[in-house]
């Protein structure tokens, strides 16, 4: 590989969704608990003509944003309606629509069951009007507008590199070198949360990583795997991280067989699973690039290695595409799928691709944009997660990939833009 390195109305009762299969998690408002006497299921929804709570269970997965679906029959006023789910108000807003309307906000929860609220606050009636809260339905996504709010990307202490590089956050990489994987993940984890910021994590040991190329290697069945990302999960603890998960192994899928893709997909949808069940934990699949697989390719492939349980995808993993494509790209792939999101790999993308499209140790490129929240749309975050002038492999004069090399380092820094 290239390193691109759902109404009963007596309070006693309480309903419970069935257990998610995949994300996106429906409740049926008309499912929910109400107090006797407050209101009632009415044409497929739940009517609320009192000051009460409707209350439910829902069992979510991979959960990153709320959207209930209400109208409102105004008097004097809009209903206020309060949206909480245990304990902790997602929404708190006058349902000003006397249509349909979808309200929304972006909520991390881990995987499990919890207590699902839905109050009607503001109760009046007059002689000539009578205020009341519809709502039709309460979806669970795994798609957050922003995902870790606040969040500041760590930047990790190193000497003997070049300054401009070094005072940029950049991701970690981790695969069959980095020893015991919860320790190794752990320790990074701790690193970035005692300093307040969030790593950006990359998990890279799939098995047959790179199908012989310069960064060959993976571990040597599917259930190691499985062992090995359930020990990185624990590493991160339940706290906050970004983590890209196995880069280039979706895109370069077509170096496997028919057997051994089914495995990989399989690999990957369970990793992205178990990584995602934390409420703090924000995952991006291989996405490849703008120069690489068509965008229904890429929509069809990501569906079957688990994106309704990611916030989305990473583009430009270890590679020079100009930012412009990328930008394009991962908003069509996104679109194709429905709701994800993207990050791209700005570290070496300054100046594009060289004109003859190389992809390893190509010279005379440059940092691309520091990282950071651009405006684009859906586009989650610029990241550097190659860290540049580390060697793509041994071409164009470079080390072995993954060793530093000075020189091409200095250059990177000396063509940025900024």
């Amino acid at each position: 590989m290239n390193l691109k390195l759902a109404l009963a109305t007596t309070s006693a009762l309480l309903i419970c969704a069935a257990p998610a299969a995949a994300a996106p998690v429906t409740v049926e408002a008309e499912t929910l608990s109400l107090p006797a006497g407050t209101g009632q299921a009415a044409s497929g929804a739940l009517k609320i003509w009192s000051t009460a709570t409707a209350t439910g269970a829902v069992t979510s997965r991979a959960t990153r944003r709320i959207t209930v679906r209400a109208r409102g029959e105004q008097c004097g006023g809009a209903p206020r309606m309060i949206v909480s789910v245990d304990g902790r108000v997602a929404l708190d807003l006058n349902v000003g629509a006397t249509s349909w309307t979808d309200y929304a906000a972006d909520l991390a929860l881990s995987d499990g069951s919890h207590t699902l609220n839905v109050r009607f606050n503001n109760d009046t009636r007059t002689a000539t009007c009578d205020r009341n809260l519809y709502v039709d339905r309460v979806v669970l996504t795994s798609v957050a507008a922003r995902p870790l709010p606040g969040a500041t990307l760590y930047i990790a202490p190193t000497s003997g590199i070049n300054a401009t590089i070094a005072s940029q956050p950049q991701a970690a990489w981790f695969g069959g070198w980095s020893g015991d994987i919860r320790t190794a993940v752990g320790t990074a984890v701790s690193a970035a949360a005692a300093a307040g910021r969030v790593p950006v994590l990359v998990a890279y040991n799939i098995p047959q990583r790179d199908c012989g190329s310069y960064s060959a290697d993976g571990l040597g069945s599917a259930d190691a795997y499985r062992t090995w990302i359930r020990a990185f999960a624990a590493g991160i603890a339940g706290r906050r991280a970004i983590v890209v998960l196995e880069p280039d192994a979706i895109a370069g899928l077509d170096c496997l067989n028919a057997t051994d893709r089914a495995t990989r997909m399989g690999l990957l949808a369970d990793a992205t699973r178990v990584l995602a069940a934390s409420a703090n934990t924000v995952v991006y699949l291989d996405g490849g690039h703008d120069a690489w697989q068509p965008v229904a390719t890429m929509a069809s492939r990501l569906a079957q290695a688990g994106i309704g349980d990611a916030q989305g995808f990473a583009l430009n993993v270890s590679n020079f595409r100009a930012q412009a494509g990328l930008v394009a790209y991962g908003q069509q792939l996104a679109a194709a799928i429905g709701v994800a999101h993207f990050v791209v790999d700005t570290s070496r993308n300054g100046l594009g691709p060289s004109p003859d499209g190389q992809w390893c140790n190509p010279p005379g490129r440059a940092l691309g944009a520091k990282p950071g929240t651009p405006a684009d749309y859906r586009l989650d975050w610029n990241l550097w997660i190659k860290r540049p002038g580390e060697s793509d492999g041994g071409c164009n004069g470079g080390p072995a990939a993954g060793v530093y090399w000075p020189s091409y380092a200095d250059g990177l820094a000396a063509r940025a833009a900024w």
